[in-house]
């Protein structure tokens, strides 16, 4: 694999970089992307508020927030993929010699993603590594908007197979 995964905490959540790389790695090698390169960070409320209110109008916490860098609009930019989804489309995975495909990066408010394990009696693990595959499969062009239950049912078969345990420290 030629790719890589930067997992960037800058929350005191005690998330395992290590952990978060290979379950994202793990997604990409199963959707044909391994060798793609994505941006993992985790961040406190108040920056995924603004995050979220910047591109995608919405003035709330979120929970993961992805920022595609293919399918670019005419503003230059592209909106960031979040729970609701938006339309999106990807490219097929890097062939031969090509340079390493450049996905976009995923965000992750790790308090929101904590609240959210407790109130649905989770461990935090679990929840963390919804948000992770969800976040990636944004980046990959799925979107559950408009999919008739495709990305949902492609989630939960990755859900199956990645190992969320690591990801998230004891003290949580």
């Amino acid at each position: 694999m030629t790719g890589a995964v930067e997992v960037v905490n800058h929350t005191r959540a005690a998330i395992d970089e290590e952990a978060v790389a290979a379950l994202v790695e793990a997604v990409l090698e199963a959707e044909g992307a391994g060798g793609a390169e994505v941006g993992v960070t985790f961040v406190g409320e108040r920056r995924m508020r603004a995050l979220n209110r910047k591109y995608r109008g919405k003035d709330e916490v979120t929970d993961v927030l992805s920022f595609p860098l293919e399918d670019v609009g005419e503003s230059g930019q592209r909106a960031p993929e979040g729970r609701e989804g938006r339309a999106g489309g990807a490219a097929g995975p890097a062939a031969g010699d090509a340079p390493p495909r450049l996905l976009g990066d995923v965000v992750v408010c790790a308090r929101q993603a904590l609240r959210q394990a407790r109130a649905a009696a989770l461990p935090p693990g679990v929840e963390l590594a919804v948000l992770l595959v969800h976040g990636t499969l944004h980046l990959l062009g799925y979107d559950h908007g408009s999919d008739a239950g495709t990305m949902a049912l492609r989630q939960a078969q990755l859900l199956e197979t990645v190992d969320w345990e690591a990801l998230v420290g004891a003290a949580h």
